[in-house]
């Protein structure tokens, strides 16, 4: 175990150990240059979420089992999806450069990252999480689902049940900040609406941007190749994106009556395939 591994004790189901990257068929994804951005993207990501527990657990302070939830559960997993990630791309793209283009992302993503972005109240940075929540659990379940290679399918699929899992806690905290903050449904929505909103977000953009430059060291990054690069994704996503898993889990923090949400379900649904296919 490492000394980070050590620092971050957590109750995951799964753990690194468990996925058999001497099986993984490096044949099937060394030329797939999308899928390398992709993973490196991700991994950046996920194993920056210390910074993410930090702030989260600075708004929460005071509600002891939101902060120990994070700090001790939330934070550990995230950290192990992203080395999990990390291990892959090392060994299917031993020539990536992880350490020096991660460096690279984490000084210019910490100028950004702060507590100042979070919602205006718990509640609704709750729903707001939800809103990531689901936006990562549809994006792992894709990604088990298009992989053209097995070990990575299993990865995604073990870090997409974990984030289904996290979703259930967020919602079940941002259920009980309602019951005390009473935020409409419309700021619940524009919360929803808002989050959404922020697909294009700064983490995803810059993680794109340092994988981009390790591979192409003499190019200048232009925000048109981040444009490219999520063009090529879509008829990815359109084929393999979990709408109605995504949608029931996106309108379940509007509290939409049973009738109400049969109807919704299906319209987010086909809504976001349209969006996809634009």
């Amino acid at each position: 175990m490492t000394e980070e591994e050590e620092r971050y004790p957590g109750d995951a189901s799964w753990s690194m150990d468990d996925m058999p990257y001497d099986a993984l068929e490096r044949a099937a994804v060394a030329d797939d240059e999308l899928l390398l951005h992709l993973i490196a993207s991700a991994s950046f990501v996920e194993i920056t979420s210390d910074v993410y527990t930090r702030n989260l657990a600075d708004f929460f302070r005071g509600d002891a089992e939101v902060v120990d939830w994070l700090e001790r559960s939330w934070e550990s997993e995230e950290l192990q999806h992203g080395r999990a990630l990390r291990r892959y791309v090392e060994i299917a793209w031993p020539d990536f450069d992880w350490d020096g283009a991660y460096r690279r992302f984490l000084a210019e993503f910490l100028r950004f990252c702060s507590v100042d972005q979070l919602a205006p109240t718990r509640a609704l940075e709750m729903a707001a999480r939800c809103v990531v929540e689901t936006g990562t659990a549809a994006f792992y379940r894709a990604l088990a689902e298009m992989s053209p290679e097995p070990v990575l399918g299993r990865i995604a699929a073990a870090i997409g049940a974990d984030e289904v899992r996290h979703y259930k806690h967020f919602y079940r905290f941002f259920l009980h900040y309602r019951e005390h903050e009473r935020p409409s449904r419309v700021a619940v929505a524009r919360t929803l609406w808002a989050r959404i909103g922020e697909v294009d977000a700064e983490d995803a953009f810059y993680a794109f941007k340092h994988v981009y430059l390790a591979r192409h060291p003499d190019a200048e990054f232009r925000a048109d190749d981040y444009l490219a690069f999520r063009a090529q994704l879509k008829p990815l996503a359109a084929r393999h994106f979990p709408h109605r898993m995504a949608s029931k889990m996106l309108l379940k923090p509007l509290d939409l009556s049973a009738p109400v949400g049969r109807l919704m379900v299906p319209a987010v649904a086909s809504a976001s395939r349209l969006l996809l296919r634009s």
